[in-house]
């Protein structure tokens, strides 16, 4: 198998499942427990905290751990929704967030929230003017993603962050897709609230956290005990909560190196496509990028067929998120760049990884090309 799926998930690190093992194994006790057998499974969520903290460049407190990436952006969207509702009713996000993010704030619609969906250029990226201009007196939350799933295209978000801080609104990014993928720390970016999550870095899946700011009010989604400051009630997952943070310190230790040698695979492997099949598009490739990732837009091909045909050569890739497939509407990324619906069906997603070597780009390539060529030949008859 040649696996180039990895913005639906990675494989689990065995270093990382090292360190996970003594949690499943001898210290499985309660870390909320009072006796000495939980203080040390207690030491170790907050080790695994402090680890997380010094990674993102944040304090060891401004970190909460939660079970994903979507539980992540729904307890930082809910939660500054509820809390500052006596301020304002007013969200700001774009047209091509992840479902994650655009399902929470139909949610909160539906609540009797006015919601804000910005549109994005032909590159995917929103317009810092367009941000500004969306601003009322009654906006208290502005939430981009750092990075799309989809295209891999970078948002400005430092830029928002600014702009959204002068104005006295908080600000969320939705950073899955980049943290640890890009050689910044995770808090560089100014945002008040970042979600992250453990099985997009080589970690387990179950385990995410969400950076909160030092002073950020912020209502729970999940009510009971009072785990991780009152802000995520549960039973501490403490394997998962050791394995996302050497996860993510392995991550953030190969980064910089990572990032090269991603970006010269990817760009080889588009560079090579379209030299050898006719009518692709690259989407995105205008705006910048994280290193791993390719969106291609084949004419009068349908995207799931080249996925099922590439699978019958043992290579995995996909049409774009994984939480929608099974979706039979075209991206709405896609559409929201300016495709046409046919352009987006016809698109497939890449994303490499850190087993990625030049050899499966080779496979990938030829299985791609002939792919193509027989789905061309099918459709023409």
């Amino acid at each position: 198998m040649i696996y180039l799926d990895h913005n639906a998930t990675t494989p689990l690190d065995p270093r990382v499942l090292e360190a996970m093992m003594p949690y499943f194994k001898g210290d499985w006790g309660n870390p909320s427990s009072p006796y000495r057998f939980a203080n040390r499974v207690r030491t170790a969520v907050e080790e695994a905290r402090q680890r997380i903290a010094e990674c993102s460049g944040c304090k060891t407190e401004e970190i909460v751990f939660t079970s994903s990436g979507t539980e992540s952006d729904n307890l930082a969207i809910r939660g500054v929704a509820r809390t500052h509702r006596s301020r304002g009713d007013h969200i700001v996000t774009t047209a091509i967030e992840h479902h994650a993010v655009l399902n929470t704030c139909r949610a909160l619609e539906a609540e009797g929230f006015r919601v804000t969906y910005l549109p994005v250029d032909s590159a995917g990226t929103v317009d810092i003017q367009d941000v500004e201009k969306s601003l009322i007196p009654e906006t208290i939350l502005v939430t981009v993603m750092h990075a799309n799933n989809e295209t891999g295209v970078i948002q400005p978000v430092q830029e928002i962050a600014d702009l959204a801080k002068h104005r006295g609104i908080l600000f969320h990014t939705d950073a899955v897709q980049t943290a640890g993928r890009i050689p910044q720390p995770l808090c560089a970016t100014g945002a008040d609230l970042i979600s992250f999550s453990g099985h997009k870095l080589y970690g387990p899946k179950g385990i995410a956290a969400l950076f909160v700011r030092e002073k950020t009010q912020l209502a729970p989604v999940l009510t009971g005990g009072f785990q991780e400051r009152g802000l995520r009630a549960g039973t501490e997952n403490v394997a998962g909560i050791v394995g996302l943070a050497r996860a993510f310190s392995l991550a953030v230790e190969s980064s910089e190196e990572e990032h090269v040698r991603l970006e010269k695979l990817r760009d080889n492997l588009e560079s090579r496509v379209c030299s050898i099949i006719s009518d692709v598009k690259i989407n995105g490739t205008e705006a910048p990028r994280i290193p791993n990732t390719t969106n291609l837009s084949f004419e009068s091909v349908d995207g799931e067929s080249i996925v099922l045909g590439l699978d019958l050569h043992g290579i995995c890739i996909s049409t774009g998120s994984a939480c929608s497939t099974g979706e039979p509407e075209p991206s709405h990324v896609l559409l929201a760049m300016g495709l046409s619906p046919n352009q987006a069906q016809g698109s497939i997603r890449i994303s490499l990884g850190k087993a990625t070597r030049e050899e499966d780009i080779d496979a990938a390539i030829q299985a791609l090309s002939e792919t193509v060529k027989k789905l061309r030949t099918i459709s023409s008859v």
